[in-house]
């Protein structure tokens, strides 16, 4: 019976990679290009997209949130990047419009994205507002905000220009040594996120407030801080994921990164993040973002059609969720059981 319940256990811990290799081996016969050198590029390019978002998702719903505004908040990004690029900032008192580089460019993106994970994590904290509701909230309001920009119109000449000194914005979308700029900034943000999570006292605090949040703030734990960096922390990489589909665009859209939220949510809980807070990991949250990455990937290169694909991943995240309930369950049954041995 004991074998059995731990042979359960590592089978539903290690549920994700074989999801994963499943996919795999089923969508390559499926489709016998599934496995070319240029599928597996494009493939690497939406996991970036993917995995980046996810990682920031990650860290909210450990503490026990949730973050709906990421996919807005991508495209506000890629348009405030690509209305800099393309068209400057006029100061009209003055009369002159200016051209700022790319390096400019991009921090005052990722700086608008950590304005909107701040104002999440202020409302949450500071006016007792739900998680689901605040951010639902905010997605709204950078949708709106992304369509205002350029009154719903494409930011379609992004390259720059020499002469203004802002041309390179197109390097975040192509390849370093073969490799896609976006997948090489996945590894970076993914160990960053890991070390952050894993080995600082910052991280301790956010798995302490999603197991026990009352129990944190008794143990000195500053609760409402450690949740608003949290919520920047997303809304930074939500505004990085923005950055990298406008440039592997070679344009900006208000519309781009709808649903966007549900792929990264999906990822996080595929991973092993439990939506009841207080568990996950940064590892996990990568290969749940390559299954949702095969999966989407891989419907369209079968042929399914995009509103099948809708149903599906719905599917997956509720199947994820049920699962991880089970798991939970189990992991608590085992420890009662091995309390009630130790007695004996």
């Amino acid at each position: 019976m004991k074998n059995n319940s731990s042979l359960k256990m590592t089978l539903l811990k290690g549920r994700t990679f074989i999801v994963l290799a499943l996919l795999i081996v089923f969508f390559s016969v499926a489709s016998p290009n599934f496995l070319t050198t240029n599928t597996l590029l494009l493939l690497a390019k939406h996991v970036a997209l993917y995995g980046i978002l996810a990682i920031g998702m990650t860290y909210v719903i450990i503490t026990g949130g949730i973050d709906l505004s990421v996919g807005a908040v991508v495209g506000l990004a890629g348009m405030i990047a690509g209305g800099m690029i393309q068209n400057g900032v006029t100061i009209q008192s003055l009369d002159v419009t200016l051209y700022f580089s790319v390096p400019l460019v991009v921090c005052f993106t990722i700086l608008a994205g950590a304005l909107i994970g701040a104002l999440n994590g202020f409302v949450i904290t500071k006016f007792n507002v739900a998680p689901f509701i605040a951010t639902l909230g905010t997605m709204y309001i950078a949708r709106g905000m992304a369509m205002l920009h350029s009154s719903g119109a494409t930011y379609s000449n992004i390259g720059g220009n020499d002469a203004l000194g802002n041309v390179g914005f197109a390097f975040f979308g192509t390849r370093l040594l073969g490799i896609p700029v976006g997948a090489l900034i996945l590894v970076v943000v993914a160990i960053i996120a890991a070390i952050l999570l894993n080995k600082t006292t910052f991280g301790w605090h956010i798995f302490s407030i999603g197991g026990n949040e009352k129990a944190a703030k008794l143990s000195g734990v500053k609760v409402d801080k450690v949740k608003i960096l949290v919520y920047i922390f997303s809304g930074v990489l939500a505004a990085i994921v923005g950055i990298i589909t406008a440039s592997q665009l070679e344009a900006a859209h208000p519309a781009t990164g709808e649903t966007w939220e549900m792929n990264a949510i999906a990822a996080a809980v595929l991973g092993g993040t439990s939506m009841m807070g207080g568990i996950g990991t940064i590892g996990g949250t990568i290969v749940g973002a390559f299954v949702i990455g095969v999966i989407s990937d891989g419907m369209v290169m079968c042929g399914v059609s995009e509103f099948w694909q809708m149903i599906i991943k719905g599917l997956v995240i509720v199947l994820a969720v049920i699962i991880d309930q089970f798991q939970r369950k189990m992991e608590e049954k085992m420890a009662l059981q091995a309390r009630n041995e130790s007695k004996e």
